[in-house]
């Protein structure tokens, strides 16, 4: 008799889909690693229908409150989530380890308690008399606020139907693993298992909830890439440990927009909302210095002061050494050697060194005309003059060109007290309350910028 044919295993990959007849470390298609996990024989079928939660109606019919934020007491934290926190909305907030997400949190759900109603916070990584100490020297102790130190997924809803919160804080989703699940806390199979039933209760039960994530070594979310399309709201939590300015920017937001950003101002007696931080990202100098330049650029929708800082002096080095710190390497060295070649600045015999003020990263092509302008001040040792800010991108022939939200940074910094922008030629819609230099390349800008010679004469001027 011929013996039966057994289907062969086939594994799957979590992420994306992809599939193989053998298991693999790395999936083929989406080359994420640990994602491929064995699948059953796929079983034909046909889904019959079944019965509805709710029956289907016009859209112009379904109530819209249910969808209406309501603030936090944290004003930042409110600008980046796009007002406050919906009821049965999830979200993720992600960072570094000991960038301040727990500290944030724990002074969100304090205030949430005072104002709003029951908050529960449920902690994986620390003890509830370590978070207990955190919270008194924050001040972040509230009467409805709850706390638990559980790791267990079915004690964690336990909290939850006991507590009936209107807010929920897990910190961690990885520390948290469900018996009923095959695998260790934090692997694919057991977050998307917790994430998934806590996306459920919230949604049912109408509860704001917020799942802290780790990141990996490059900066993204740990985990299964679907965690980040089943939640509502993904913010990113940023930071330099060598300073007290904290970031949350928004990268996905199902309630309002996806490029906010809130500032935060991380101290010893805790964290609080920074309205105005463009005084971090300046220095204060009695006298005009050599090598320095002002920028405008904007964090999502948020225009911020920004100050580039240069140092050039004589290599005694074959080749001569560049460094940076805030700003990208490779569009240093893009202004760099186009100022050489089109402005005539000698810089190959010359150490370079670049940087920022306030721990500020400076990546867009706006910061460009202002990283050009201070090389150009530090090799003639000449300062520019004062009250002047510089947006632009350069291009490699010497051109510079236009950058989006010029109205918008030129108003941000007349409002700081700066009295002459350098801007590209042809810059549309003007703010009032600043003198705007049109330059339409390096040569222009360097002339337009000097100190002696005061404003070009030959260059287009408004007021």
């Amino acid at each position: 008799m011929a013996k039966a044919k057994t289907a062969a295993p086939s594994f799957r990959c979590t992420d994306c889909g992809w599939t193989t007849a053998k298991w693999v470390g790395r999936c083929g298609e989406c080359q994420a690693w640990g994602t491929v996990e064995q699948a059953g024989a796929a079983k034909a079928g046909v889904t019959a229908a079944g019965p509805v939660t709710e029956a289907a109606r016009p859209i112009g019919s379904v109530a819209i409150e249910a969808a209406r934020s309501r603030p936090t007491g944290v004003g930042e934290f409110d600008r980046a989530l796009g007002g406050g926190l919906v009821q049965g909305a999830v979200i993720l907030l992600a960072g570094e380890p000991g960038v301040g997400k727990s500290t944030l949190l724990l002074d969100v759900t304090a205030r949430w308690a005072h104002e709003a109603g029951r908050a529960l916070y449920i902690t994986g990584e620390e003890s509830a008399a370590q978070v207990r100490l955190r919270a008194e020297r924050t001040g972040a102790v509230a009467d409805h606020l709850y706390l638990a130190a559980e790791t267990d997924l079915s004690a964690v809803l336990g909290h939850i139907e006991e507590v009936q919160p209107s807010l929920v804080v897990l910190d961690s989703v990885q520390t948290v693993s469900s018996p009923a699940v095959d695998g260790a806390a934090g692997g694919v199979t057991q977050v998307r298992e917790v994430a998934a039933s806590l996306i459920r209760v919230a949604k049912d039960r109408g509860v704001a909830t917020i799942l802290v994530g780790h990141v990996t070594k490059d900066g993204s979310i740990a985990g299964p890439r679907v965690l980040e399309h089943l939640v509502d709201v993904v913010l990113h939590f940023e930071g330099d440990r060598h300073s007290r300015l904290r970031l949350v920017r928004t990268v996905k937001n199902r309630f309002g927009p996806a490029d906010e950003v809130g500032c935060f101002d991380l101290t010893d007696t805790g964290i609080s909302s920074l309205a105005d931080p463009t005084g971090l990202f300046l220095s204060r100098h009695s006298t005009p210095v050599p090598g320095t330049c002002i920028t405008v650029t904007l964090e999502g929708r948020r225009p911020l002061l920004g100050e580039v800082q240069a140092l050039v002096a004589t290599s005694a080095l074959a080749t001569p050494r560049r460094a940076n710190s805030g700003l990208d390497s490779s569009r240093v060295a893009m202004v760099l050697a186009v100022l050489e070649r089109r402005g005539q600045v000698r810089l190959s015999n010359s150490d370079v060194y670049t940087s920022t003020v306030g721990g500020a990263k400076l990546s867009e092509p706006s910061a460009d005309l202002a990283l050009l302008l201070a090389v150009a001040s530090a090799t003639s040792g000449t300062p520019l003059p004062p009250g002047l800010t510089a947006l632009g991108e350069v291009g490699l022939a010497g051109e510079i060109r236009r950058v989006s939200g010029l109205s918008q940074r030129l108003a941000e910094a007349g409002r700081m007290g700066f009295t002459t922008a350098l801007v590209p030629a042809d810059p549309g819609p003007l703010p009032d309350g600043i003198r705007v230099v049109e330059v339409a390349d390096v040569g222009q800008a360097l002339a337009a910028a000097g100190r002696n010679a005061g404003l070009a004469a030959d260059s287009p001027q408004h007021s």
